[in-house]
């Protein structure tokens, strides 16, 4: 590290801990595979993580949505909202009020379904994806 200091990246990135941040990101996206955008001259990956936010090889605003998307665990989807008139919120759930009587939802009944449905939706239900965080 004697060739990158800490003050070749500063005026890059303003706040310190936040060098860090990035730079360690980056080094294990390099570590990972993925490509480096200077020479290497035999340095180690967190020199050559630091050494292309100096010589702004790799903005760091990328670097920073990278290192967010990288740490969020839910991606929230915009969903379109239901009409605010037709839902009445009571205690933990919605309870769907009718707009008009020829507009009456069925009514549910619970413990009605047979037990050849149940073993029929239970066969269509599809398991979900194992990943890496489990």
């Amino acid at each position: 590290m004697a060739r990158v200091t800490v003050e070749d990246c500063i005026d890059k990135v303003d706040n310190r801990f936040e060098l860090v941040l990035l730079a360690s990101h980056r080094a294990r996206q390099i570590s990972q595979g993925g490509q480096i955008t200077i020479p290497r001259d035999n340095d180690k990956n967190p020199v050559v993580a630091l050494r292309e936010i100096a010589d702004e090889t790799l903005s760091p605003g990328d670097l920073k949505e990278d290192l967010i998307h990288s740490l969020q665990k839910h991606v929230e989807v915009d969903e379109p909202e239901p009409d605010p008139g037709r839902f009445i919120p009571t205690g933990d759930a919605a309870v769907e009020e009718p707009a008009a009587e020829d507009d009456q939802p069925e009514a549910v009944s619970f413990g009605s379904m047979s037990e050849e449905d149940l073993l029929a939706g239970i066969e269509g239900l599809v398991p979900p994806e194992k990943s890496d965080d489990y």
